[in-house]
């Protein structure tokens, strides 16, 4: 979890609030309401949005590797 813990630290708290509960949320597999949709040409990496935060995560059966965090911007998918 250092990565998470980094990746957050980018953010402002308000920011960081709302991820942290949109993080819990992708973990639980409890999806209802969330704007997550899987990304073209990728069979298991999907991208969640809210506002202008997104945050792109890889799920494998019941395993989520969270693979970025950051504002929308020109770079938001190229990882």
């Amino acid at each position: 979890m250092p990565l998470l813990s980094k990746l957050l630290s980018k953010f402002n708290k308000e920011d960081r609030l709302v991820l942290e509960f949109l993080i819990k949320k992708i973990i639980s597999l409890n999806w209802q309401g969330l704007d997550i949709k899987k990304l073209q040409g990728y069979e298991d990496i999907f991208r969640l949005r809210k506002g202008k935060l997104r945050i792109i995560f890889y799920k494998h059966k019941s395993s989520i590797s969270i693979i970025n965090m950051e504002r929308r911007n020109d770079k938001t998918y190229r990882f």
